[in-house]
């Protein structure tokens, strides 16, 4: 049986910590997007060490051991997760942990992703994407999409990416462990006119987790946001834009 709800309320939420989260993101060089590394758990809201990513990539990066976010942003992506089993639930055993159905009940936690942004190549220049891995040792849960909001000049430009409406399905994203998840930005769909940004700020789960999981990394290529829009999270950047 699918389950169908809609995110508008957990976007709503969401809307706050955008307002918050202005001065924490760390400084690029070079075209490439600063990276931002969260403390471990219980010692409070994530600091940017400005220390480079990968190429064209901004990250917010826990200090739980696991694997990191690398990946190809422009559609390559980590393992596709397989659906549950039949009974649309998980299987005793050892391995029960890492089905996709312990993620409808096991939200993810912060200290265990790396989020990072991209400006990659083969999209539109007004996409960004937000990459999220799992470097925990359980499968986990996340909302359809990531809240998103921007900064200009460490100030908090007060607009907020939509998501697709009519949203529905599974109860939660489940991202298996060293798995990684996509979400396409469209920071300026219509072309219009409107303030530039110079920072995004990302709440991976706003459904399940507090405003301070938030975090805030650095735009290396900065752009107009306008009306922007963000899509559901996929396991490959392209099947994300399609949702915009």
């Amino acid at each position: 049986m699918r389950i169908h709800r809609s995110r508008a309320v957990a976007l709503a939420t969401a809307v706050g910590f955008v307002l918050a989260l202005t001065g924490c993101g760390g400084g690029g060089s070079g075209g490439t997007d600063g990276e931002l590394k969260a403390p471990p758990a219980g010692t409070g809201t994530p600091a940017a060490t400005g220390t480079p990513a990968t190429s064209g990539a901004a990250s917010a990066t826990p200090t739980a051991a696991g694997p990191s976010g690398t990946g190809d942003p422009a559609g390559a992506a980590g393992p596709t997760p397989t659906g549950p089993d039949g009974k649309g639930k998980a299987t005793g055993g050892a391995d029960a942990t890492t089905k996709d159905a312990y993620a409808y009940t096991h939200p993810c936690s912060a200290r265990n992703l790396t989020v990072k942004v991209t400006s990659p190549q083969g999209f539109p220049a007004t996409v960004r994407v937000v990459t999220v891995t799992n470097n925990g040792s359980t499968t986990c849960g996340l909302d359809f999409h990531p809240a998103v909001g921007f900064s200009a000049k460490g100030s908090a430009l007060g607009i907020q990416a939509t998501p697709p409406e009519g949203l529905g399905g599974a109860p939660a994203h489940p991202v298996r462990p060293g798995a990684t998840t996509y979400a396409a930005v469209d920071l300026n769909p219509s072309g219009g006119g409107g303030p530039v940004a110079d920072e995004i700020n990302i709440l991976a789960d706003p459904s399940h987790m507090p405003n301070a999981d938030g975090v805030s990394l650095p735009l290396a290529t900065t752009g107009t946001v306008a009306k922007p829009r963000v899509g559901l999270y996929h396991f490959t950047a392209r099947d994300s834009f399609d949702t915009l």
